[in-house]
């Protein structure tokens, strides 16, 4: 398993307390399909997977760009730029942060898939509880953009995907917990444990950053292929 890989799971297991705090109350105001405790749990499944699927894509999007990089010769500086951001974003003052949250760009890009999530809301269905997931997954977020970081470092398309799947893998459980115990959840737990989410992000920087130093350090930095490396072993083929 590849360091950005491990690392957008650990990431998304321990900072999904953010996505209670962001996405919380959807998945807390969850509308139950039916009576039955079956039918309750499922519509939850259904809303975590609807996220996974949108983020795999997002993760498969971003990767096949971060593979037009590798064979840019570009991937090495990339990914220590990429670092670097990624230090800078955390460090960024929180008015900045909240500036960049309350824009009128962003608020007009969530304004539609808010909408449509409150539609669905009112259907009640299993495939509207889904399509709820999907559509949550699209809402402007600064916590999944470290996760589709790691997807553009990836190379490929299919690395891309698999970083952001087991991201969106990681935030489960700690969304299941708060679409069904939502009203349990102690706030100032909630507080304490996002703030280990800067220091999460930042060991994923230090990852990129190492990665781009090339250093020949197996899984942590290894040697990265240039586009001639590339270009000579599919000749071979």
């Amino acid at each position: 398993m590849s360091p950005e890989i491990l690392a957008a799971f650990v990431i998304g297991l321990f900072g999904s307390l953010h996505c209670i705090g962001m996405c919380g109350p959807i998945a807390i105001a969850l509308p139950v399909p039916n009576s039955g405790n079956l039918s309750f749990f499922t519509g939850r499944v259904l809303y975590n997977l609807g996220r996974v699927v949108t983020y795999s894509f997002l993760g498969a999007v971003l990767g096949l760009v971060g593979g037009r990089i590798v064979l840019a010769d570009a991937q090495q500086v990339f990914s220590i730029i990429l670092g670097v951001v990624i230090i800078i974003a955390v460090l960024l003052p929180q008015k900045y942060k909240n500036y960049f949250a309350q824009h009128a760009f962003t608020q007009k890009l969530a304004q539609p898939l808010k909408s449509n999530i409150g539609v669905l809301f009112k259907n009640g269905t299993f495939s509207a509880m889904f399509l709820i997931g999907i559509l949550n997954g699209f809402l402007p977020c600064g916590f999944v953009y470290i996760g589709l970081a790691g997807s553009i470092a990836s190379g490929d398309a299919i690395s891309g995907a698999a970083v952001m799947i087991l991201f969106g893998l990681g935030t489960v459980p700690a969304m299941f917990a708060a679409s069904v115990f939502g009203k349990f959840i102690n706030l100032g737990i909630r507080t304490k444990l996002r703030k280990a989410i800067p220091v999460l992000a930042i060991l994923l920087a230090a990852v990129f950053i190492l990665r781009g130093m090339n250093l020949g350090v197996p899984y942590l930095s290894p040697k990265l292929p240039t586009q001639s490396e590339v270009s000579s072993e599919m000749d071979c083929h």
